[in-house]
């Protein structure tokens, strides 16, 4: 889209701008908890955040991390992508997940993964019927409420 920019957030004021869209995927996480654990994943996780601008305004924000598994290979694993509610169906998703297949291919990656909570319905039509993703597997957790207390 003519005039839209993508840009690697890093320093701690450029990832709190991000919040206010981010908190619409991640609501659950304060601005200080963002801020840290962006920081912290920057840090020792390989992690990159990215902010779509349109007109100077950030309307898409990801979070991915180059990985390397068995299973994939060197990939990319998208951590976190969101589009601000507001601007949603406007094509930023598809541009943004674009930009990270096409940073994944320069940086020598052989393929890009996410998970998507069982609910959003929506976001999986996205990512099979529009950007052409094929569902491989189930993700499982088990959370431990005392790591929380850290």
């Amino acid at each position: 889209m003519a005039g839209n920019k993508v840009n690697e957030l890093k320093t701690t004021e450029e990832i709190k701008s991000a919040y206010h869209v981010m908190k619409e995927l991640r609501s659950h996480v304060s601005e200080g908890q963002y801020v840290d654990l962006v920081e912290e994943a920057m840090a020792v996780d390989r992690y990159h955040l990215f902010a779509l601008y349109a007109d100077e305004e950030i309307v898409a924000v990801t979070g991915f991390k180059e990985m390397t598994t068995l299973y994939y290979g060197r990939f990319v694993w998208v951590c976190d992508l969101v589009t601000s509610s507001e601007h949603r169906s406007q094509g930023y998703g598809e541009e943004l997940l674009t930009f990270v297949e096409d940073w994944s291919r320069e940086h020598g990656m052989e393929s890009v993964a996410l998970s998507s909570g069982i609910s959003r319905l929506m976001a999986h039509r996205f990512y099979e019927r529009k950007m052409d993703y094929d569902r491989v597997s189930y993700v499982f957790r088990k959370s431990f409420p005392e790591g929380r207390d850290r």
